[in-house]
């Protein structure tokens, strides 16, 4: 199953895709150049399965690996598995997609994004702000208590000055900021938290 999926992304591949990663930042070395809308029709077509999951990721091919976070079922994923994939990230988009398309579902969503964000390696501390923020999007039903706790944590590390780490702290104060107007204007005494990151560029 793995060897005819892995034919179908190759015939559906773009070369000139695969080039424009890098003008993004991307890390192509491994990239077959398959926009994402293409892998959700695929990832619709093959439905949720763990285990195929787990042997595309052991493939690791780029677009393989995001295409495995589209079809796990986050009921199955473990910590253990979620700190393996992690430390496989090496580049923002596949720590995107991964955390927004599946970790940030799974019950240990918000227990992993704090773990993550005390870590050193840029894409991992990344995936604990990613993290926050895909769920502050996702779970609607999440008290707001749950992201007043993470605000301090927010504060205390918008001063990375790594691009991938600070875009995803900002993302993560945007994000919980727009769930309501109770949180976007929460305060600490005296200042908003709303002043600790300017806006990101585009």
């Amino acid at each position: 199953m793995v060897d005819e999926i892995l034919d179908l992304l190759k015939q559906k591949s773009n070369p000139a895709y695969r080039t424009g990663m890098l003008r993004f930042g991307v890390d192509n070395s491994k990239a077959l150049g398959l926009p994402i809308p293409e892998l959700r029709k695929l990832a619709k077509s093959l439905k949720k399965n763990h285990q195929l999951a787990l042997e595309l990721w052991d493939t690791g091919i780029h677009k393989a690996r995001i295409l495995a976070s589209m079809i796990d079922d986050p009921a199955l994923v473990t910590p253990a598995q979620m700190d393996s994939w992690t430390n496989d990230f090496y580049s923002w988009d596949l720590c995107d997609q991964v955390c927004g398309n599946l970790f940030d579902r799974t019950p240990f969503a918000m227990e992993k994004a704090l773990a993550y964000t005390t870590q050193q390696e840029e894409y991992i501390k990344r995936a604990g702000f990613v993290l926050m923020a895909e769920y502050a999007v996702h779970n609607k039903t999440a008290d707001d208590a749950v992201f007043i706790s993470l605000l301090p944590i927010i504060e205390d590390e918008a001063w990375d000055d790594r691009n991938f780490v600070k875009k995803a702290v900002n993302w993560a104060l945007r994000q919980i900021g727009k769930r309501n107007n109770a949180l976007r204007l929460l305060k600490q005494p005296g200042e908003y938290y709303c002043r600790i990151i300017k806006p990101p560029n585009g």
